[in-house]
């Protein structure tokens, strides 16, 4: 579906056409007319949908039909659980907006950068903030941040900021920013905790459920090997000379091991660099161009960048760990086959994590062929279930005895 039938701005209708938005995905065509007529959205919608834009588009349409005034004031606030994330959401509103007569302020709030130069961006006037939940209490602390004017709430990402102990701070937030606003809502679940949380900010939401958690990795080539953890190292090697791979993508489960396997992969000669929470805000974003650029060749990160990673042309992600948790198993693999390409997603299997990987393909309908290659031999264990042992007769004390004890019969 095109763009056309939103009946957008021309400034707006150059800026996709040059960010080489052509068709309307599920979730924009279903978002973009309900923001622009002012409702409160809850929307359901998994890594890879277009939901940035889909939020994005409108609010910027919104935003210019407005009258400006000579000091721009904080009319848009943006929630995201990770710097990556945040960083992304600011972009396109940059490159959206590229065409505006008078383009908004846009400032983004994150960790690891200064505060004092993001305060002071902050009183030059901004439009549009796009924070972190940390480092925006932190200015908020402060008290030289005015949300009076604010029209517009975002929370994206809301199940994953719950994952990171998010509820607390929304209730500081939701005490300081204005009652009368627009509230925006993207998760990829609909868990208990999110719509608790949802029925927070606003109780008069329309939902919008993309329903098909297939729809984005349709162009993924699902694989799962079984190795022995000892030779996950020397079976990636193989894998990515045997099939090319020029960008590849690794998830592994800490920090410390995403430093390790780069080191080891670096020493054998290949552009392999690790990426986590505990790089400074500069290297992070440094490491990302760089692979971007296809200045290295495998990026080994922890699940930092399961969300909000947006880069077209990875050719192949590797669960080398598994993720803890069975949703983390699509974001991660929807940063391949992005922009309608297709890609390969490979996760390594043993005895170990068989049973958790069963789980990931029940949660979401899926049979994956086990495979084992040649020169990577590999046993399967049959798991026995094993029985407790049988109840002794008289061994538990009973309810008589437990309170004679405490003195109490």
């Amino acid at each position: 579906m095109s763009f056309e039938i939103f009946n957008l701005s021309l400034e707006l209708k150059k800026a996709l056409e040059k960010n080489s938005y052509k068709e309307a995905t599920p979730i924009q065509k279903e978002v973009i007319p309900l923001i622009k007529s002012k409702h409160d959205i809850l929307a359901q919608a998994q890594t890879g949908s277009g939901k940035t834009a889909s939020f994005v588009i409108p609010i910027l349409e919104l935003l210019k039909e407005e009258k400006s005034t000579k000091k721009a004031k904080i009319k848009v606030l943006v929630l995201a659980p990770t710097r990556e994330l945040t960083l992304q959401i600011t972009e396109t509103f940059s490159n959206m907006s590229q065409f505006f007569e008078k383009k908004p302020s846009i400032v983004s709030v994150i960790g690891g950068e200064s505060i004092g130069d993001q305060l002071l961006k902050i009183q030059k006037g901004c439009d549009i903030v796009v924070a972190t939940s940390g480092r925006l209490l932190d200015i908020i602390d402060k008290k030289q941040m005015d949300l009076s004017n604010l029209q517009y709430f975002v929370l994206d990402e809301a199940d994953k900021m719950l994952d990171l102990g998010f509820a607390q701070e929304l209730d500081t937030i939701l005490e300081i920013i204005p009652k009368n606003r627009q509230n925006l809502l993207f998760s990829a679940t609909y868990s208990k905790k999110v719509i608790d949380i949802a029925s927070k900010i606003t109780t008069t939401a329309t939902k919008v459920k993309i329903e098909s958690k297939t729809t984005h990795v349709e162009n993924i080539e699902q694989r799962a090997i079984f190795v022995n953890k000892e030779n996950r190292n020397a079976l990636l090697k193989h894998l990515i000379k045997q099939y090319k791979f020029k960008s590849v993508l690794v998830f592994v489960s800490t920090k410390r091991a995403t430093e390790n396997i780069s080191y080891k992969f670096r020493k054998s000669g290949y552009l392999a660099e690790s990426f986590h929470g505990d790089l400074t805000q500069e290297e992070r974003v440094y490491t990302l161009e760089e692979f971007k650029n296809k200045k290295l060749n495998i990026l080994f990160s922890t699940d930092i960048a399961s969300r909000g990673l947006h880069i077209d042309d990875i050719d192949c992600v590797i669960n080398f760990d598994l993720p803890r948790s069975t949703e983390d198993y699509i974001h991660r693999i929807g940063r391949t086959a992005r922009a309608g390409k297709t890609g390969v997603a490979i996760s390594f299997l043993d005895n170990d994590n068989l049973a958790h990987f069963k789980l990931i393909e029940k949660r979401y309908k899926l049979d994956i062929p086990k495979e084992q290659i040649e020169g990577f031999d590999f046993t399967l264990e049959k798991v026995k279930k094993q029985k407790g042992p049988m109840p002794v007769k008289g061994k538990r004390k009973s309810k008589k005895d437990k309170l004679r004890e405490q003195g109490l019969k």
